[in-house]
């Protein structure tokens, strides 16, 4: 058994730890608020413009033909992974890293996979294994529509010159502060997602014109489907975090408790045991 000394530095060592916890657990929490809120806020307006998008997916592969619109025999891939820039959030991060990873040697066998990364963590991994050709860390520093049209914008134009048959992006999707689901979705091309038992049907009187109207919507709706990833990934992160660090609060409460029970068994049996030895030693001295 450990002397008391070593047992009440293990108890300081664990009660700090709790501390520092507690602390981050309550910070994520606060901003999870707020990246809440603004995902909720926005997945409205997101959903609707692509339910617009598909509404007029006729209209795309038929009379209109738009370079964002085409199919074509895929070689060259681009995956967009977003992860975080800081750890302790849990799976959070090996969980995309792993869909990335089975995405590649699988899906994409015999294919020219790119990679870019939007966090520091999973660049730190992936770049050991992938071909990473862009990383951007600095986007969460900001996270505005702005900043993440110009990320768009670059490869948007990438796919548009025939650099990338195919552009998917890998994230967390928020669904609680307790559950992330990874999601995979196909930035480009842009591909109709109408159910066949879907009768709905919206006729639109476009003005000026069908072929400008479809121009303006399509990139702003892949520009809206990257923010959205991004905001859905940061409002995951601090979910993630705020749990893990709940749950390492509570480990090192239990830690704490079981020390302090070895260190009141500990100091019970040495005080027993003077007890003891001055008893022998009163008996021994009446003898």
């Amino acid at each position: 058994m450990a002397n008391l000394k070593e047992i009440r530095n293990r108890i300081a060592s664990v009660s700090s730890t709790m501390q520092i916890t507690s602390a981050m657990k309550m910070v994520s929490a606060a901003k999870l608020k707020k990246a809440q809120d603004a995902i909720t806020a926005m997945r409205p307006y997101s959903d609707k413009l692509t339910e617009l998008i598909q509404n007029l997916s006729n209209s795309i592969d038929g009379d209109t033909q738009n370079p964002f619109t085409v199919k074509r025999t895929i070689q060259n891939v681009l995956i967009i992974v977003i992860t975080s820039n800081r750890g302790l959030c849990g799976g959070f991060n090996s969980s995309v890293i792993k869909e990335v990873t089975k995405k590649v040697e699988t899906t994409y066998a015999n294919k020219n996979v790119s990679i870019l990364t939007l966090g520091k963590k999973g660049n730190d991994i992936l770049q050991k294994s992938f071909s990473v050709v862009e990383n951007n860390n600095e986007i969460f520093d900001q996270l505005t529509f702005s900043n993440a049209s110009k990320i768009a914008e670059g490869f948007m134009s990438a796919f548009t010159s025939k650099e990338y048959d195919t552009i998917e992006v890998v994230y967390n999707s928020f669904k609680n502060a307790a559950t992330q689901i990874v999601t995979t979705e196909t930035l480009l091309p842009i591909i109709s997602t109408q159910d066949e038992n879907t009768t709905t049907s919206t006729d639109y009187i476009f003005e000026p014109t069908q072929e400008s109207i479809v121009d303006e919507l399509l990139p702003k709706s892949i520009k809206m489907q990257l923010f959205k990833a991004l905001r859905d990934s940061f409002a995951s992160e601090h979910g993630a975090r705020m749990t893990a660090m709940h749950k390492a609060t509570d480990n090192a409460t239990d830690l704490r408790d079981q020390l302090k029970l070895t260190y009141n068994q500990a100091r019970q049996a040495s005080i027993t045991n003077e007890i003891l030895e001055i008893v022998g030693g009163a008996e021994a001295l009446n003898s």
